[in-house]
């Protein structure tokens, strides 16, 4: 939960914030045991300039503090996996450890989502970690449903589960 006059804030990525952008998914993702540090996609998930260039890379500031970030994914995006010619997706949501229970997270998703709804599309639509429990409740909490049809591996032994979010 939020204390008391903390403020989560969304806004566009700058780019002279994106290399400590970087390092925070690397250090959300490796930190949390999501990804090993020598995966050869820590160093796509630090490479924020194409993430900005090919996504809206937006963060999250809790009382003006960097506290986590995500890359919204317009039809079009080279960065969209599941996402249909009328949906919109999101990806690498990273919350540091300190904002997390705060709403940094739902923050992130629905400004995905008011862009998704905005630019007129039909919906929202993600992959996950199958372990990342938290998220999937936050994503459920906040309307997404389980696609299970649409499940994918995007290598040997990394299961993504996927949600769907109509509008």
């Amino acid at each position: 939960m939020s204390r008391v006059g903390e403020r989560v804030t969304v806004r566009a990525a700058r780019a002279e914030e994106y290399g400590r952008i970087g390092e925070l998914i690397v250090e959300v993702y490796v930190g949390s045991g999501l990804m090993a540090a020598e995966s050869p996609y820590v160093s796509r998930l630090r490479d924020t300039a194409d993430w900005a260039a090919k996504t809206e890379l937006l963060v999250a500031e809790v009382d003006g503090e960097l506290a986590g970030s995500v890359a919204y994914c317009p039809p079009g995006s080279p960065y969209a996996e599941l996402a249909g010619p009328d949906e919109g997706e999101f990806r690498i949501l990273a919350v540091q450890e300190w904002a997390r229970g705060r709403g940094v997270g739902a923050a992130l998703v629905r400004a995905c989502a008011d862009r998704a709804r905005a630019a007129g599309l039909v919906g929202m639509r993600l992959s996950t970690q199958s372990n990342m429990r938290d998220a999937h409740r936050m994503y459920e909490r906040m309307g997404f449903v389980r696609t299970p049809d649409r499940d994918w591996a995007p290598k040997p032994g990394l299961n993504l589960v996927t949600y769907a979010l109509a509008f």
